[in-house]
């Protein structure tokens, strides 16, 4: 058998085969077996919960993001800041909880149209809304994660789940209870200066 040039085979390995047959190697809603010492029960509920966080977590950073650039009045910068600083902090966590999900043997959501589908956050409108409003959806959203997050992690403790546990307790609960802080102490009914002197 004749071999080819070294020139051909080369132009040949080169190519890219980006044709290829598009194959699913493992179902939404399964679970791989991994030898983490954990039953199927406690990961499929933990990959269940941790799901619902994650889409939850996607659609309200991207609501931070959405109400970062459509910021506005007298508190703008300091909240374009702040919003885009709790944007970064969100997107951390999505990774955090998709790879978990992952390291549980799961599949963890991953696109827009699922997110949407899924999620228990309300949607705001196309449109820009005031500050009081942008700040009260934020709100809104974070209490959901946190109620979440909270039943969550006890069930996770329930069940022997201690990495789950510990995501949603050190990571999503100790991230949102400070933004909620941070975004409540905006809505406060003070004055800059004192009308009475």
């Amino acid at each position: 058998m004749a071999k080819r040039p070294a020139s051909k085979r080369a132009s040949t390995e080169a190519q890219p085969q980006y044709k290829v047959e598009y194959r699913e190697i493992q179902p939404y809603g399964t679970l791989k077996d991994l030898p983490i010492a954990l039953e199927d029960n406690a990961r499929k509920q933990s990959v269940e919960t941790l799901n619902q966080v994650l889409v939850d977590t996607m659609t309200l950073r991207d609501m931070y993001k959405k109400h970062h650039w459509q910021m506005s009045g007298a508190t703008f910068y300091q909240l374009h800041l702040l919003l885009d600083k709790h944007y970064e902090e969100q997107a951390d966590l999505v990774d955090m909880i998709a790879e978990r999900i992952m390291a549980l043997g799961g599949i963890s959501i991953a696109m827009a149209p699922d997110v949407a589908e899924m999620t228990k956050i309300p949607r705001p409108p196309k449109g820009r809304e005031d500050v009081p409003t942008q700040l009260a959806r934020l709100l809104e959203a974070h209490e959901i994660i946190l109620r979440q997050a909270h039943d969550g992690a006890e069930a996770a403790d329930e069940t022997g789940d201690d990495g789950t546990n510990d995501l949603l307790v050190s990571n999503v609960i100790r991230t949102h209870e400070p933004q909620v802080w941070f975004l409540a102490e905006h809505l406060a009914a003070t004055d800059l200066v004192r009308a009475d002197r």
